[in-house]
């Protein structure tokens, strides 16, 4: 079964802006969660797509991604859109709360969720060549991940300090606040949502427990690989705060930009080059000599007469085909060049091909004047 249109899920225009966004997603997420459902057993697939689709289309870079190629910018790596993004982070943009603060709101059905924070993904940009996507490469790249702070031991405090229990939220690292007929329920402002409280923080880390380590990656680009392809590491994003952690390293995503070519265009896993062909070599016939995206040279044959525009097909010279050892095919378009800085002596010659009739042996020519002729003869008429 086909996902549906993202817009369609919210329930908005391909034009909406971020507030139309999240007071749509706002407005829906209260009609169908599950705990003021309890009855539909439909409730809860239907909450995981909505969630899914804010989670694209309120990233301005995941939205882009999507417009531009729908729900294939997010397939490759096995984890569909909703993987950018868990719910909890959703709700917190929107609600203020993590998900155990809006079941409360409807009653409190599923109980408070335990605290504590995974490690964040990290998004990183790579940019490669036409020929790097055509071979793919084993690559090396360094990454600002967050660590433990080697001061502080990942507690956030100078050593020696004490870390009290935050006296706001009594450690539980969350707060309510009536408002009308809903509980909300957010972050402590005091301790962030740690629930505990640092008197003297780590100088190093400005008490944040952690700090950006570059690290090395080894990064392997398949062959075949398209612009805008997503590759996740799984494990390899920031380490978890160690306090109110729960010990799971984020993930890590490659978005891969491929840079333009200076000869070829692609468009899937073909490739097309424009070739200039002197005009004696269209007239006559001959051959050219053509570049390959794998470094090697093919030479193709000018049928005698040959006009801009005439494209020929080299079969299994395109781009490598992701996981597969097939490989698409390359075009090559001609472009037939009108000699320019002519000799006296050539230009002798194209007088005299001229006086002898080579004017009238001109296909497009002819036929456009023909019309052109018909034309004037009409309004004449």
């Amino acid at each position: 079964m086909s996902k549906r249109d993202y817009y369609e899920v919210l329930g908005v225009a391909k034009t909406a802006d971020e507030k139309e966004l999240k007071s749509a997603f706002r407005k829906k997420a209260m009609d169908c969660h599950p705990d003021r459902n309890p009855d539909d057993p439909e409730a809860e697939a239907r909450f995981k797509e909505l969630n899914e689709a804010y989670g694209i289309l309120s990233d301005a870079d995941k939205r882009a991604a999507y417009d531009r190629m729908g729900h294939r910018a997010f397939e490759q790596g096995g984890m569909g859109g909703g993987g950018f993004q868990d719910f909890g982070d959703i709700f917190s943009q929107i609600f203020g709360g993590a998900g155990g603060g809006f079941a409360d709101m409807f009653g409190g059905g599923r109980g408070r969720q335990q605290r504590g924070q995974r490690g964040s993904d990290l998004r990183f940009e790579l940019e490669i060549s036409l020929e790097e996507a055509f071979a793919g490469k084993e690559m090396d790249v360094e990454i600002p991940i967050a660590e433990d702070c080697d001061r502080c031991d990942g507690l956030g405090a100078e050593p020696g300090a004490s870390i009290d229990t935050c006296s706001t939220c009594s450690g539980a690292g969350r707060v309510r606040s009536q408002q009308g007929f809903f509980t909300m329920e957010r972050a402590c402002p005091t301790c962030g949502g740690q629930g505990e409280y640092v008197s003297d923080p780590c100088n190093q880390c400005d008490g944040q427990g952690q700090t950006r380590v570059k690290t090395g990656l080894d990064v392997n680009i398949p062959a075949g690989v398209e612009d805008g392809t997503r590759i996740r590491l799984s494990g390899q994003g920031d380490a978890p705060p160690k306090r109110g952690g729960t010990g799971q390293r984020g993930d890590l995503y490659i978005f891969v930009s491929v840079k333009p070519h200076d000869i070829f265009e692609r468009d899937g896993a073909h490739l097309y080059c424009r070739a200039p062909v002197p005009m004696t070599v269209a007239a006559l016939g001959g051959e050219v000599e053509i570049p390959t995206i794998d470094g090697g040279r093919s030479k193709i044959k000018v049928p005698d007469g040959s006009q801009s525009g005439k494209r020929m097909r080299l079969r299994g010279k395109g781009m490598s085909v992701l996981r597969s050892n097939q490989r698409g095919d390359m075009y090559v378009e001609l472009s037939v060049e009108t000699p320019s800085g002519l000799n006296a002596r050539q230009r002798e010659l194209l007088e005299e091909f001229a006086r002898e009739g080579g004017d009238a042996i001109s296909p497009a020519s002819k036929g456009f004047f023909d019309k052109a002729k018909n034309f004037w003869d009409n309004l004449s008429g």
